[in-house]
């Protein structure tokens, strides 16, 4: 077993990369793109809807790929460390992402890019799991890793909130005429991400490099990748888990890039009101996925999966209709606790399922049933809310996602754990 210190440091990427998501996809910068740089609010939701769908599909497209030829090489870090630096400098760019319509395109190019950074690092740390926790305490790690993710995004929300947002005048001699607080909090957070990239770099060990070279990796990469998929069927239960995973994990990702843009569009909230959202949201996922981290060792990562959707199913129905802001914010904290659930327990049954020495290709694969259809949520969700003028339209059909995602799911025959703490997968 890894030493303790590993596995926190391992955990410690989530503490670092969930500032983007909860900063610039979902709560800040989204709303201020829709709010302020946009021509108007529906049209800023359906054309930011329509980007992330853009980052995600080039995600789907290059990540099996990508994710073979790191098993290829041996090494997964500097992967990581390759597309993190992606994603920091295309978002510490949007400080110039100033309240015109005239650069919308640079803002959402901008966006699209370091999303592809941020998606495409994520595949490589999820390979490294099964190397930082054996077995029988996946579902810890991967929970905590989620919790610590979490805390993070909620401790820099709050920061953007405290020193750029909220105080009047603005601190630092920002000008709150050019939105400069706002984008302000796009430095903070790739300072932020790589200042906490460290410990992650420094303790957490790699595995050996193969000594195969970059050509020949990817030849061989790609000959690996091609003949997994032409041979699925010997990994059936994965290529099941991953059809269920591709539908779900669509509805999620839909979900989370939204949460912004549909309290500050339906509810009317300002950008303060949306950073406190924000941090209750985070605070309610993060307690859910920590939480759930033993449900999930205890009961299995598939029993935990099908709980958190059917609670999701029945909560967001709520959403859809209610339309006091308190019972809002209410169903929306409900919601979170199951939301960090989902997401870890998504990581842990792919960790069990996946072959030895196939993981980061494995990873790559469920990063494509992650993306391939993550264009299709955020299209529809901008699509329906376009047509229908309301995002209360668009919100159901992310229900729906998880109605299909949730059905499929339950014939996916579970990993057991040997007594050894070893996993064997079902054929």
């Amino acid at each position: 077993m890894k030493p303790a210190r590993v596995q926190f440091a391992w955990c410690s990427l989530d503490w670092a990369n969930s500032a983007f998501p909860t900063v610039i996809i979902t709560f800040v910068f989204a709303a201020y793109f829709a709010k302020a740089v946009a021509t108007d609010a529906i049209a800023g939701t359906a054309a930011w809807s329509y980007t992330i769908s853009v980052s995600m599909a080039a995600v789907a497209l290059s990540g099996p790929l990508l994710g073979a030829i790191a098993d290829a090489g041996g090494r997964r870090k500097p992967w990581v460390l390759g597309f993190s630096l992606v994603c920091i400098a295309a978002t510490a760019l949007l400080w110039f992402a100033v309240p015109q319509s005239s650069i919308v395109i640079v803002v959402l190019a901008l966006v699209a890019i370091a999303n592809y950074g941020f998606e495409t690092s994520i595949i490589f740390y999820n390979a490294m799991l099964p190397d930082v926790a054996p077995p029988e305490r996946i579902g810890r790690i991967s929970g905590w890793g989620w919790a610590l993710g979490y805390c993070g995004g909620l401790v820099c929300l709050a920061l953007c909130l405290v020193l750029l947002v909220q105080p009047d005048p603005p601190l630092f001699g920002l000008d709150r005429a050019e939105a400069e607080p706002v984008r302000a909090t796009a430095l903070f957070v790739a300072g932020w991400y790589l200042i906490f990239l460290i410990p992650f770099l420094v303790l957490v060990p790699d595995r050996a490099a193969t000594g195969i070279g970059a050509t020949a990796a990817a030849r061989q990469g790609l000959k690996t990748l091609l003949s997994t998929v032409r041979h699925l069927r010997r990994y059936r239960q994965v290529g099941l888990y991953l059809l269920a995973h591709m539908i779900y994990t669509d509805g999620l990702n839909t979900l989370f890039g939204i949460g912004g843009i549909y309290a500050a569009v339906t509810f009317g909230m300002g950008f303060n009101e949306i950073l406190v959202f924000g941090i209750a949201l985070n605070v309610a996922a993060g307690a859910g996925a920590f939480a759930f981290g033993w449900v999930d060792d205890w009961i299995g990562p598939k029993r935990t999966l099908i709980i958190a959707l059917a609670a999701m199913i029945a909560i967001g129905a709520g959403l859809i209709v209610v339309a006091d802001v308190t019972w809002f914010w209410v169903l929306a904290l409900a919601l979170s606790l199951f939301f960090g659930p989902a997401q870890s327990a998504s990581r842990t049954l792919m960790a069990r399922l996946a072959p030895p020495k196939l993981e980061a290709e494995m990873f790559g694969l469920y990063a494509l049933s992650g993306k391939a259809t993550a264009f299709l949520g955020p299209a529809l969700f901008g699509w329906v809310t376009q047509l229908a003028g309301n995002q209360r339209a668009g919100l159901a059909t992310i229900l729906v996602l998880f109605i299909a995602g949730l059905a499929l799911l339950v014939p996916v025959r579970e990993p057991v754990i040997g007594a050894n703490g070893g996993s064997g997968a079902s054929a």
